[in-house]
């Protein structure tokens, strides 16, 4: 892959298709329909498109069943024009602090356009609506259904650069995620700089934890508490810390700035009230009406899964610890096939579910989207993720003695089955470390099966097929007559066809995971110490590994503007929340030499476990309470900045608009310059009563004492005239 030959190049740059990317800013795949005319159509309606908003296109081979359009802006004047009206609207907006420059020149002087502002404002004149000045071409979704894919080039040198600096790098700093941004907008710089201040919060509670296995055991009250604490502590000061970021990077409340989505079918149009402009409206007792289906949908997710996972778990509980049969060693693996035959097929049937009803609810706008489905993924992936050690905690351990007889059902069907004229069983024992047993696997062998296949498989499969497609390529080169590639573009066509069979990077896909982790974390890491050491390890390789799977294994991301980490916060603040529950809970039920009910329910103080409960969520809300404000009391570089700005910003607008002598002549600098305003004024009052008819008693009043000196005088004389007071 020429993609992985960038990074064996001594500098990145040796091979030739990777010195330059043509100066293209976007390639468009377009497909071949099956009906030529309706292709040829369909081109020429794209390459006009193109031209309409000022974009020049060239065409290419790609594989036999597609072109490949390059697209650049055609006049940098243009271009220029485009970046400065959405600076201009940044400020009317509230995500500039002041207003660019007007001179064009002088404002691209003070604020470089950096390659992910470039690149940000030529996809959005691709992809915009023809109402709001861009070409409104849409891939896969009506008449552009034949376009699948709109990317840029990755900048090859760039990337072999970040990734060999990375990978010799213990922390990462301000500057790291300020390239990050500059190459790839602010959307995909957030995400790493949110995993690389998760993974530095990591290091206390992996320390603790390590301590508190030496010393502590499982189900620590004290590690608990610190493990609660260290969770409200994250949650607040990232909180903070995004916001700083934001202001840093100059996207301070961006989202206030929505992209219409191209799915949104409005009902009618009517006049918005306040600019008078046609504005495009959908009933919101329509999307309130699909919304309520989200309840329905929670519980199928519930029910769904739940019921997948207690038919699974009642299978392994009865094949390894009551079935004493022949083939028992192999049947034990029965669970697991199971699980990981049908669980994918069900997440993904779910997750499509989660599309089609967040398309059905018809938002407006990308973020809101975007929002709707990220809450309906994080149901699926609660259950799909945490089940397991549901079950084993608070019904497995407390009710297993109960549960016995209602898995003799698999003996039933085993004899059934069998030949054998019964089925060897025997005696059922609760297992005490069946819960660290899973907490093991979640907390280190899923970690290293999700680095497997998130890169190390992905990187296997496209290194074969890349093999195999070039060995058929060249078998069917030597007798095929269609248009060959002009051998000075060779290379660099066939890095961009490369590019284009890869698939688009996804942040919310790594942001999911780092979110789940953080649950395993704050929920169960009381069962385990360890696993806070186990997820620093596993966090640092992730940094560097999502790194390469963006250089390597996805094509370019599109430099999205983001000022937060969206809807996964409040996903953070729910599991940190839960976390005081679920851990109070834990070691609640399993502290003591016992370690749990054993099976029995009749051990468990139900009254001991709510009030533990109640307390422990209490104690949650006023600490981050306490938390919050204490963070509050810290000043930041990001707020400093934006006072610093602001202030700037206000008092050049008092200089343009009063002048910039005003505050100097409104604000006596002294005493004897404010006698002296003060004398002058009484002198021209007096002369004005002198010349006229008298005063009136409030002219009069203030012409008493003249100046600072009797009024000095006249109040040293009253106070030697006063009787002391009386203390």
């Amino acid at each position: 892959m020429s993609s992985l030959d960038a990074f064996s190049a001594s500098d990145g740059a040796d091979l030739a298709e990777l010195k330059t990317n043509m100066n293209v800013d976007y390639v468009i795949q377009y497909s071949i329909a099956s009906d030529r005319a309706e292709a040829e159509a369909g081109f020429v309606q794209l390459i006009e498109a193109l031209t309409k908003v000022g974009l020049a296109s060239e065409v290419r081979r790609g594989d036999d069943t597609s072109l490949l359009v390059f697209v650049k802006v055609a006049s940098h004047q243009y271009l220029a024009s485009q970046i400065y009206q959405e600076r201009v609207q940044d400020w009317l907006y509230g995500v500039r602090a002041s207003a660019p420059e007007k001179d064009i020149g002088q404002a691209f002087k003070k604020e470089p356009v950096s390659e992910a502002e470039r690149l940000r404002l030529v996809y959005l004149l691709i992809t915009k609506p023809k109402n709001e000045g861009g070409a409104g071409i849409t891939p896969k979704i009506g008449r552009w259904k034949q376009i699948t894919s709109v990317f840029a080039l990755h900048d090859q040198s760039f990337n072999s650069s970040w990734i060999r600096t990375w990978s010799t790098k213990y922390f990462l700093d301000e500057q790291d995620f300020d390239h990050i941004r500059n190459k790839f907008g602010e959307s995909v710089a957030f995400y790493f700089a949110f995993l690389q201040s998760y993974f530095a919060f990591q290091i206390f509670p992996a320390a603790f934890g390590f301590a508190a296995w030496l010393i502590l055991g499982r189900y620590s009250w004290l590690y608990a508490f610190v493990n609660s604490l260290w969770s409200v502590v994250f949650f607040e000061w990232w909180k903070k810390k995004e916001v700083d970021l934001a202001v840093q990077w100059g996207v301070r409340n961006v989202s206030r700035i929505q992209h219409a989505r191209a799915g949104f079918e409005w009902d009618h149009e009517a006049p918005d009230p306040v600019t008078g402009e046609l504005v495009k409206h959908y009933p919101p007792t329509k999307r309130l009406m699909t919304q309520f289906l989200q309840v329905p949908f929670t519980i199928g997710c519930v029910l769904v899964l739940g019921a997948l996972y207690i038919f699974c778990f009642g299978v392994e509980i009865f094949l390894t610890q009551i079935y004493d049969g022949p083939f028992k060693p192999f049947l034990t693996f029965t669970p697991i096939i199971i699980m990981s035959g049908i669980l994918p097929v069900l997440t993904a049937v779910l997750t499509k579910f989660a599309e089609v009803l967040t398309d059905r609810e018809n938002y407006q706008t990308n973020d809101a989207h975007v929002a709707a489905l990220v809450r309906k993924i994080f149901v699926i992936n609660f259950v799909t993720s945490y089940t397991p050690l549901f079950l084993s905690a608070f019904v497995y351990m407390p009710f297993g003695n109960l549960l016995v007889p209602y898995l003799h059902v698999f003996t039933a069907t085993a004899q059934k089955l069998s030949s054998d004229e019964s089925i060897t069983t025997q005696e059922f024992r609760i297992n005490p470390h069946r819960l660290k047993g899973q907490m093991v696997y979640f907390a280190v062998t899923a970690q290293i099966v999700n680095v497997a296949l998130e890169f190390v498989v992905p990187y296997v499969k496209r290194a074969v097929f890349k093999k195999v497609e070039r060995a058929q390529a060249k078998r069917a080169s030597q007798h095929d007559e269609s248009i060959q590639d002009v051998p000075d573009e060779h290379k660099f066509l066939q890095r961009v066809r490369d590019e284009a069979k890869l698939g688009a990077y996804d942040v919310a896909i790594d942001y999911r995971e780092m979110v789940v982790q953080f649950g395993f974390l704050s929920l169960f890491s009381s069962i385990w110490p360890l696993t806070p050491l186990s997820f620093l390890v596993n966090n640092w390789i992730e940094l560097r590994s999502d790194a390469m799977k963006i250089a390597v294994g996805s094509q370019r991301p599109i430099p999205w503007r983001s000022d937060s980490i969206g809807p996964w916060l409040n996903a953070l603040g729910f599991l940190s929340w839960a976390g005081s529950l679920v851990s109070s809970a834990i070691v609640y039920l399993f502290s003591g030499e016992n370690e749990g009910p054993g099976g029995d329910p009749s051990n468990v103080n139900v009254v001991g476990l709510l009030v533990t409960l109640l307390v422990s969520e209490h104690l949650y809300l006023v600490t981050q309470l306490v938390v919050r404000y204490a963070l509050g009391q810290i000043d930041s570089p990001g707020v400093q900045k934006e006072r610093k700005e602001r202030f700037a910003m206000r008092k050049r607008v008092l200089e343009e608009t009063l002048g910039s002598n005003v505050m100097e002549a409104a604000v006596p600098p002294t005493p004897k310059a404010g006698e002296k305003i003060t004398l002058a004024a009484l002198e021209d009052e007096g002369r004005k009563l002198s010349t006229g008819s008298g005063g009136t008693p409030e002219q009069m009043f203030w012409l008493r004492q003249q100046g600072m000196p009797e009024t000095v005088q006249v109040g040293r004389t009253l106070i030697s005239q006063a009787k002391p007071s009386k203390k």
